[in-house]
């Protein structure tokens, strides 16, 4: 009887540990886009997805994550990452950030999309290269119009 609970909890704690719910670190010029295949290169516009199971999705561009968006179940969907244009390689929530969309800030994909953890910092770029600042709700409504 002992046995068999401690065999069960070992498998519990196993399972727990190996479905933990966080980042992984993009290996960039090794790792490829999860929707259009390209190397993962660019450290200042990569995305992720993290899983409510753990299984992490990595893209090369933030319009690459959310076009996955349209063939994925969202409700299974945790984390949505972006990289911060402000720190490169730094991943930050993409529902907590300010987006950019400037045509003088070159993107990976050419949506000229960038996300920025602060909106002062989004603001500063918009008043150098112009654009249009978004929310990740304002910006999900306007790829999806």
């Amino acid at each position: 009887m002992k046995t068999l609970k401690l065999i069960t909890a070992l498998v519990a704690i196993g399972l727990l540990w190996g479905c933990s719910i966080a980042p992984e670190p993009i290996n960039y010029g090794q790792d490829g886009c999860h929707f259009c295949k390209m190397t993962i290169v660019d450290k200042i516009h990569a995305a992720e997805i993290v899983t409510t199971k753990g299984k992490v999705y990595k893209f090369d561009a933030t319009e690459c994550m959310i076009n996955f968006m349209d063939e994925f179940e969202t409700s299974n969907i945790e984390l949505f990452l972006s990289n911060n244009y402000s720190t490169p390689e730094e991943l930050i929530d993409s529902k907590e950030a300010t987006f950019l969309i400037s045509e003088n800030v070159p993107s990976p994909m050419g949506a000229f999309l960038s996300a920025f953890k602060n909106k002062e910092d989004a603001i500063k770029l918009k008043e150098e290269k112009g654009g249009e600042i978004y929310t990740w709700d304002e910006l999900l409504k306007k790829f999806n119009d």
